[in-house]
């Protein structure tokens, strides 16, 4: 489960906006069970948009900046960008020496 938490500076959140953020963020679920607590920045200056994420996991938190000229397109880039870090952290943590698994 995800708990976002979704802002904006210098732009309203719309509910379009909000459901796309909720839909992006929906597929990180797959890869990571546990309850993700994320906090996302929009952000508007003249041309460019930006979006930010912050994310706490145990023993690691995750911070992510993307700009782009289009909103959803950042949300896109961002969105993937978070799914391949939070698999990344689950293969280190999964492949501890506390799992059992050897490192040979």
């Amino acid at each position: 489960m995800m708990n976002i938490q979704i802002t904006g500076h210098k732009i309203s959140i719309t509910p379009s906006i909000r459901e796309y953020i909720l839909q992006k963020f929906a597929k990180i679920q797959r890869h990571y069970s546990q309850v993700i607590d994320a906090h996302v920045v929009l952000e508007v200056n003249k041309l460019i948009n930006k979006i930010e994420i912050t994310t706490h996991l145990p023993k690691k938190d995750l911070h992510i900046e993307v700009e782009h000229s289009d909103m959803y397109a950042a949300i896109d880039i961002i969105a993937d960008k978070m799914d391949r870090q939070i698999i990344r952290y689950k293969e280190i943590h999964s492949d501890s020496i506390h799992s059992g698994k050897s490192l040979v």
